[in-house]
């Protein structure tokens, strides 16, 4: 019964998602993502595609596409929207912590909205060190646990229950810190804020890292 609960509350998660976000994607989200992602070159894995909201803003630099996505109600979302972008962009259904790939194949890995959901991110940070070839890039755009002690408070009191309807979302994360504990090298942090969004999940973090040379 459990499990039927949560499939059926991830299906109805991905359908809203996208109307969900398209405030915050209007309010100012989309434009951080296309600068951010303005830094993508060549051979590009994104983990987490989600339904596929960067697609469109890949520059053509990044002139291969691989989007690895785990859930099946995501990824009936972004297919369709794969198909119709590029014949050069695949979509794979594997976990972040398991990538079906060799080392050092990719040029730019990305991850935007994503590490608050993985189950394991240092796993997965570790899965997108080895895939990169030496000095490749990593982008990243995540909300993360607020520099607010009163803040990071309320996000520890609701993290089971953000989890929850979020899908698997973690609120608290300290994701800059996972990074600089990670293989990979922080070159870059920018602190901002997640437009319109709740208070809770507003605190973000976007910049780039550097795999091993």
């Amino acid at each position: 019964m459990g499990r039927l609960y949560e499939a059926t509350w991830g299906r109805m998660f991905s359908a809203a998602y996208d109307r969900a976000l398209a405030a915050t994607e209007d309010a100012g989200l989309r434009e951080i993502r296309r600068d951010l992602l303005s830094e993508a070159s060549g051979r590009t894995v994104e983990i987490g595609a989600g339904t596929g909201a960067n697609l469109e803003l890949y520059p053509a630099a990044a002139h291969h596409l691989a989007l690895v996505e785990p859930g099946p109600h995501m990824r009936r979302r972004l297919d369709p929207r794969a198909r119709e972008a590029a014949p050069a962009v695949e979509v794979i259904a594997a976990p972040a912590e398991s990538l079906p790939f060799e080392d050092d194949e990719f040029d730019t890995a990305v991850f935007t909205l994503a590490l608050c959901t993985v189950p394991d991110p240092e796993a997965a940070l570790a899965e997108a060190a080895r895939v990169l070839k030496p000095s490749g890039k990593l982008l990243f755009l995540e909300h993360v646990r607020s520099n607010s002690p009163r803040l990071a408070q309320w996000q520890d009191r609701l993290e089971s229950v953000w989890r929850f309807l979020g899908d698997g979302c973690h609120c608290n994360r300290d994701t800059v810190a996972t990074i600089k504990a990670s293989p990979l090298r922080l070159e870059r942090v920018e602190h901002g804020r997640l437009p319109k969004a709740l208070p809770l999940i507003r605190p973000l973090v976007h910049g780039t890292a550097v795999a091993p040379a």
